[in-house]
């Protein structure tokens, strides 16, 4: 070991750790562990990617898929600023991530020289993990406490590392710390669990509320729903963890949920928040007893005055209580919630097989869906197109990923670079708008030069619509929201890609059936009207802003632009 470099021990306790690869960009801070890198042939591949964000973002979507730790790398000074807003999308979303960035050399640090910044200063607030390596010995033992932490913390961790480092021999014979690591098992106080049983025999109407963290325990989620009759509202970051399918299951709640997930929140006499911290307090009821169970004792009641709170592993409480509590037979609170949850599907249907002369959002939905395959990945930007993948998309068993408390526009194509380094064999799209797209779109070319076959699907209608949306629903007239046309799909062929531009229902299909067959990249650039994401559920001060709009556009710009109201989606009343 004594002629071993710090460099080359990182590697090795990469590859201990389980990691399979990392994203990054090579440059002057970073070169002696990319000299490491190179010499790897076998276990760990390095994608690089055309921008720092990408990287750190598509860490964050592969921790997110997978459970497994994600890792980016940068040089200091630019390279570590442009990886912040995929580590805090990692940071909000409670995933593990390690990012190595590189630093001056050590004899230099303190000098403010080329590239020397602040870094652990400016990663201080987005980090569970932040130190700087100051002697080969120290590297490995730092490292696998910031995998370590990561893991525990379900969090960031960043190890700064100075060039010159990596290259020092590693002169201790006798390791300090090693990649075990273990995962405890948590329940509740008894006194808690007899709380929530008794919560539980007395609710008429319960309503379970779950979130990501329910994402393994799937199984003993539903039959918990169907033991104790109760319908299943997700979150948005828990799309795809319930079946859309399954006959419990409402979708999603809040902005960009249904009428039948929020009026059965509102008409229930018992939450269960199943491993969420849903913080959309206008979208939950005033005053409802709630149970929360989740891993976490930091987020019970942080969000919603709870009753009773219970720190444990989702899966072990909801089949205790499964085995436990009295079977119920179908309730009429979960066959009045089963008709509306029909009646809303038949109504989404007709959105997206209607007749129209020009190519609307749903449509596209509808004609993605019928080449979905079953194990795919399905990777989806924010804006608009958030609104429309959430709502229409039927999920089975295929993953579903997104930047959810970040919402950062830009992590579609990031999230689908991270699905197929997961998991080469599986079908991945991507779902996003012209503005979300053209915010990274300079890494579809990481994704040709990798041979990563995916479908991107852009739904382009010229502007930044959730903004324009959001802008009207105000009571403003929309201002800045227009954004020049990009033909998206002549932009994937110069990358060496494939390209198709559509603007029928007929186009689009046609296009995907090639897409589904293709060996490389492909852009689907689709032009589309533009259709304002109007909620399952329209508050009254929305309606009256969004008639002060109508009128201000009318006596400003002589125009009268008001969308349709769907059938289903309600007025609510002052």
């Amino acid at each position: 070991m004594g002629n071993q470099t710090a460099g080359n021990k990182v590697v090795e306790i990469l590859k201990e750790w389980g990691v399979s690869h990392l994203y990054g960009m090579p440059g002057d801070s970073i070169n002696e562990l990319m000299e490491e890198l190179r010499k790897e042939k076998d276990g760990l591949e390095y994608i690089q990617i055309r921008h720092e964000e990408t990287g750190a973002l598509a860490a964050a979507a592969y921790a997110k898929l997978t459970g497994r730790l994600g890792v980016c790398s940068s040089i200091a000074g630019p390279g570590g600023v442009h990886l912040l807003n995929g580590l805090y999308d990692a940071k909000r979303d409670k995933v593990p991530v390690l990012a190595l960035v590189g630093q001056v050399e050590s004899s230099i640090i303190g000098t403010d020289n080329f590239q020397e910044i602040q870094l652990n200063q400016m990663f201080a607030d987005v980090s569970v993990f932040n130190e700087r390596v100051q002697s080969a010995e120290q590297l490995p033992d730092m490292l696998h406490q910031a995998i370590r932490t990561a893991y525990t913390e379900k969090g960031v961790s960043v190890l700064v590392i100075p060039d010159d480092i990596s290259t020092a021999e590693i002169k201790r014979e006798v390791p300090m710390s090693s990649s075990a690591f273990a995962r405890p098992q948590i329940w509740p106080q008894k006194e808690d669990m007899v709380e929530a049983a008794r919560l539980l025999h007395e609710a008429q109407r319960p309503v379970i509320l779950a979130g990501k963290g329910a994402r393994e325990s799937v199984s003993e989620l539903l039959s918990f729903a169907e033991h104790i009759q109760a319908p299943v509202v997700s979150t948005l970051l828990a799309k795809s963890v319930v079946p859309d399918e399954h006959e419990h299951s409402l979708g999603q709640n809040g902005q960009i949920g249904t009428t039948p997930s929020y009026e059965a929140v509102q008409e229930a006499d018992l939450l269960i928040l199943a491993g969420t911290s849903f913080p959309y307090r206008d979208f939950m009821p005033k005053n409802t007893k709630a149970i929360q169970i989740d891993i976490d004792p930091r987020v019970i009641g942080k969000y919603y005055p709870v009753t009773v709170g219970l720190v444990s592993d989702l899966g072990m409480a909801l089949k205790w209580y499964t085995e436990n509590l009295e079977r119920r037979e179908a309730s009429a609170f979960m066959k009045k919630y089963k008709e509306k949850r029909k009646e809303w599907w038949e109504e989404l249907e007709k959105d997206m097989t209607e007749e129209t002369d020009t190519l609307q959002p749903p449509q596209v939905i509808h004609e993605v869906q019928q080449f979905l395959e079953e194990n795919a990945v399905v990777s989806v930007d924010v804006g608009n197109v958030t609104v429309w993948a959430t709502r229409y998309l039927k999920l089975k068993k295929q993953d579903f990923v997104i930047s959810g408390w970040m919402a950062t526009m830009g992590c579609g194509l990031p999230g689908a670079i991270a699905a197929k380094a997961a998991w080469p064999e599986r079908q991945t799209v991507m779902l996003a708008g012209d503005g979300g797209f053209a915010m990274g779109m300079q890494d579809f070319a990481t994704a040709v030069k990798y041979r990563l076959p995916m479908i991107c699907v852009i739904f382009n209608n010229e502007k930044i619509g959730m903004i324009e949306y959001e802008q009207q629903q105000m009571g403003h007239l929309d201002t800045e929201t227009d954004i020049s046309d990009i033909n998206f799909a002549e932009f994937a062929k110069a990358c060496g890609g494939e390209g198709y531009r559509v603007r029928s229902k007929m186009e689009l299909h046609e296009a995907l059936q090639k897409a589904v067959l293709a060996t490389k990249p492909v852009v689907i650039d689709c032009v589309v009207d533009m259709q304002p994401p109007l909620p399952g559920r329209i508050s009254y001060q929305q309606a009256v802003h969004y008639s002060e709009f109508i009128i201000k556009n009318i006596f400003e710009r002589g125009e009268l632009s008001l969308p349709p109201l769907k059938k289903g989606w309600k007025r609510i009343k002052k």
